[in-house]
């Protein structure tokens, strides 16, 4: 035959095979119920085609005289395509199945080398179509094939049984109850004849092994998803707030991992080894009064939070560290290490892998955010493929409704969106007021770099204001204050604004809020660099900046804990107590996600002056986390008008690489290649410049000998050649626009297939039209084009 038959048939029992079970192996009873097969099928077949003869010429005569069609009469193609639809196969699909899977077990066994079972074609309803079968098969046929299916799936072993089980398109109890009875019980060896097959010691120890490592798996594999940080938080804030809420978190979590990372190497390749030598103090040690937790200044200045704790000399060498740069012989068996040139490439290999992993990150969301080219369909997916079956807690039932309601939601506020065009004369109106309100928000963030640069200035010319420990806590809390009160300044203003969109209203808050952030760091770099190093000449000024840098950012903290209190908390008590009104605040998103992008700038700024400061980032996150999670869940409400945040993560990562990464990367290229460092502290204290540190080295390498003569080359013509700072970066770019292209273009093969599919569909219900006519009678047709 052409294909197997995909079921079981029964073959005549003799009078010698009464009282004994029919074997599957026998080759010539299975053939001789083959050729019956054929012989009954071609009976059929003749029969049925006689039978729709016959039915087309009593049509054909009746509908010459009458023009209607009794009910339930169809024409020969409707009866064929009736014929071919899944429901009329439906209470014959068991059995097939069961039997088609028999056959594959016989087959599998009958073979002297096992092939893979991934070589089978799996089809979730076997058609039986081909053969024109009317099979109504009874409980008791049903069983004995069952028990044949058992049987065989017995005699294979435990992956291939695994595997086809998994294959079947059974319901999972069926599944279930025939792994049950397909099992070898206890006790007992299938491939042992003779003595019971009872099982040896080695073969009972590796089922058990094999047992406990599976089951270790699993609990393994628990355990690591019960350790993801906040999983239930976040599930439960998509659920009540939608993914626009959500994203400010998520982003959160990223941020986090990039300071663990940076925290990492810092901690094994500086703040490690400096530990394990540590250098003479130059006088005694500070008392600590607490302010030091605001400030950063006091008891914390000579320890490894700060760049003047850290020396200047190779480290595990008998001798202390040399002013004038000299270099002590190392002991013998001693490992000796470059403390400058170890400070320098940690933070610039530091930066390059957190430059690569914020690259990966982005193209990686812009992938995800971009793959489908459109959410035509997305409202039937979610309501009928989104609810997860294996859910069986109330609590995680009810949150999982949360999430398919207010993914519902969003998905009709776009579509909403999409079908509600504007007039001309309203775009007209719309463009006046945004490019008033955008005038007015870059005068308010050119107003803000102002205010900070004369308060800078005046900061260093009153010198008493130099000597007080709390003064320097000054110029931090003014800069506080400009960016939390600023961006509410920028909010009324787009109070103004008919946005339609609230995607594009949270765009526009976004960049008006960086633009404010930008002017005042800048104003910032240029009052640290350009300012304080002139003025602290003889200091170390780069202790001074890493306090100021720990200074902002703990302002930033302590002002984002106030901003909550007295913004989100009061105005709901007032809310509900005084106005009687039930309304709470919305969650600022802008102001929210570029809180976190400038804290994260602030500590990019500082990884060169205070290698700790990424540790003291890392708290702060966690901390926000928990109470901006508090002040969601208790103080604010969803948003009034639902969008999707479908894009969110990939604005957010772009912005945090190119104005951020990109700007604090510029600025510390700037202090290690032009600003001269203190004379007095640090592990550049005897060169012009840090990166004259790795030169040094590679002097050293040249008079050590010919062994290592290859480092001076590749740090000449790869460190100290801009062609390969060129050619990375070119590369990054390419990576970028390649992965953009390629999401491109699987979005058009996507509107491709689509099409084809569309086209496809249009195609086939034509052709059924046309048979449908061509199956009328003829009468009928000329009586109705007469009608």
């Amino acid at each position: 035959m052409a294909q197997p038959l995909a079921f079981i048939l029964d073959v005549p029992e003799t009078p010698g095979d009464q009282g004994r079970d029919l074997s599957p192996y026998d080759e010539s009873e299975v053939h001789d119920s083959f050729q019956q097969l054929i012989q009954e099928q071609s009976q059929c077949t003749a029969q049925e085609g006689l039978e729709l003869q016959q039915r087309e010429r009593e049509v054909t005569g009746s509908s010459q005289q009458t023009l209607w069609r009794p009910e339930g009469t169809q024409s020969t193609a409707t009866l064929r395509i009736l014929a071919s639809m899944p429901s009329r196969t439906i209470g014959r699909s068991r059995g097939a199945i069961i039997s088609q899977y028999y056959n594959r077990t016989v087959q599998l066994r009958r073979r002297s080398s096992r092939p893979l079972l991934g070589n089978f074609v799996h089809s979730a309803r076997p058609s039986l179509r081909l053969y024109d079968l009317e099979l109504d098969p009874t409980a008791r046929e049903e069983e004995e094939k069952q028990s044949l299916l058992v049987k065989e799936l017995q005699s294979l072993a435990v992956a291939q049984r695994d595997h086809m089980l998994r294959g079947m398109p059974l319901s999972l109890a069926e599944k279930r109850s025939l792994r049950e009875k397909s099992r070898t019980p206890r006790g007992k060896w299938r491939g042992q004849p003779g003595s019971g097959g009872v099982c040896s010691c080695c073969g009972r120890l590796r089922y058990a092994c094999v047992l406990a490592l599976h089951s270790l798996g699993l609990v393994l594999l628990s355990a690591l998803q019960a350790l993801m940080p906040w999983r239930y938080a976040l599930k439960r804030i998509g659920g009540q707030f939608g993914s626009s809420v959500l994203s400010y978190f998520l982003f959160l979590k990223t941020l986090l991992a990039f300071n663990a990372l940076l925290l990492l190497l810092l901690v094994a390749f500086i703040m490690g080894p400096q530990v394990a030598f540590p250098p003479a103090l130059p006088g005694p040690a500070p008392v600590c009064t607490g302010l030091e937790l605001l400030t950063g200044a006091g008891c914390f200045t000579h320890t490894v939070m700060y760049y003047g704790h850290y020396s200047n000399a190779t480290l595990n060498q008998p001798c202390g560290s040399p002013l004038d740069g000299s270099q002590c012989t190392p002991r013998v068996g001693g490992l000796p290490y470059n403390m400058p040139l170890a400070y320098l490439s940690t933070v610039g290999v530091s930066f390059f892998i957190t430059c690569i992993t914020l690259v990966y990150s982005m193209a990686h969301s812009f992938g995800e955010s971009y793959r489908v080219g459109s959410t035509s369909g997305i409202h039937a997916i979610t309501v009928f493929c989104s609810w997860d079956y294996k859910v069986t807690q109330k609590r995680a039932s009810r949150l999982q409704q949360d999430n398919i309601r207010t993914r519902l939601k969003e998905l009709l506020a776009e579509w909403q969106l999409r079908h509600s065009p504007r007039s001309v004369c309203g775009r007209l109106r719309q463009a006046a007021v945004l490019g008033l309100v955008w005038l007015l928000c870059l005068g308010t963030a050119l107003g803000c770099a102002v205010a900070v640069h004369v308060f800078s200035e005046f900061m260093i010319q009153s010198p008493e204001a130099v000597g007080q420990e709390a003064a320097l806590l000054v110029l931090p809390l003014v800069v506080g204050l400009l960016n939390l009160g600023a961006p509410y300044l920028c909010r009324v203003l787009a109070a103004l604004e008919p946005h339609d969109s609230p995607v594009l209203e949270v765009y526009v808050a976004i960049c008006r809020n960086l633009i404010l952030k930008l002017a005042i760091l800048g104003t910032l770099c240029y009052h640290w660099l350009g300012r304080r190093v002139g003025v602290l000449q003889g200091q170390c000024w780069e202790d001074f900046v890493g306090q100021e840098l720990y200074r902002f950012l703990v302002m930033d903290f302590v002002l984002m804990l106030l901003d909550t209190l007295f913004g989100e908390l009061v105005w709901r008590i007032i809310s509900e107590k005084k106005l009687k009104r039930r309304r709470k605040p919305e969650f600022d998103i802008a102001r929210n996600v570029l809180e976190l992008i400038y804290g994260q700038t602030l500590t990019w700024l500082g990884v060169l002056f205070s290698p700790l400061l990424p540790a003291v980032q890392i708290i702060k996150l966690l901390l926000v986390f928990y109470v901006k999670k508090t002040s969601l869940l208790a103080n604010c409400q969803a948003p009034r008008r639902p969008w999707l945040a479908s894009h969110m993560s990939t604005v957010f990562l772009t912005l945090l690489c190119f104005p951020a990464f990109l700007g604090a990367a510029v600025f510390l290229c700037y202090a290690v290649w032009q600003v001269k460092p203190s004379s007095t502290c640090g592990p550049f204290r005897t060169l012009d410049t840090m990166y004259e540190a790795g030169r040094v080295w590679v002097r050293h390498l040249e008079a050590a000998g010919p062994r290592v003569s290859w480092l001076p080359w590749v740090h000449r013509y790869l460190g100290e050649n801009t062609f390969f700072v060129f050619l990375v970066s070119a590369l990054l770019l390419a990576v970028i626009y390649l992965n953009i292209q390629v999401v491109r273009g699987q979005r058009k093969v996507i509107c491709l297939l689509k099409e084809q599919i569309s086209n496809v569909m249009m195609s086939l219900s034509g052709r059924v039209g046309t048979t449908e006519e061509a199956a009328a009678p003829p009468a009928l047709l000329t009586d109705e084009q007469d009608a």
